[in-house]
């Protein structure tokens, strides 16, 4: 009779990589045209003034500017605002 238990598949796993998802620009920063705002996977946040979608649900911004979160009929939104 053996002393240890064999390893099973579940030790040959490993758990993937992270997708490093989530917002990375807070209300109130600088931010210039082609940054991204926020990597989310659906549209838990949608675009707003100077900021559009990508093709996977990212928010990135347009124009440089002032980034601002805020609400708009119900939703979440993040916009630019241009700064001179």
């Amino acid at each position: 009779m053996s002393t240890h238990k064999a390893a099973g598949k579940t030790k040959q796993h490993t758990s993937p990589a992270g997708k490093r998802r989530g917002v990375k620009v807070n209300h109130g920063q600088k931010v210039g045209a082609g940054s991204i705002l926020v990597r989310q996977v659906g549209s838990k946040f949608n675009p707003g003034k100077g900021v559009r979608y990508g093709r996977d649900f990212t928010l990135y911004s347009v124009v440089g500017g002032t980034v601002n979160f805020g609400k708009k009929l119900g939703k979440s939104v993040v916009s630019v605002w241009q700064t001179q």
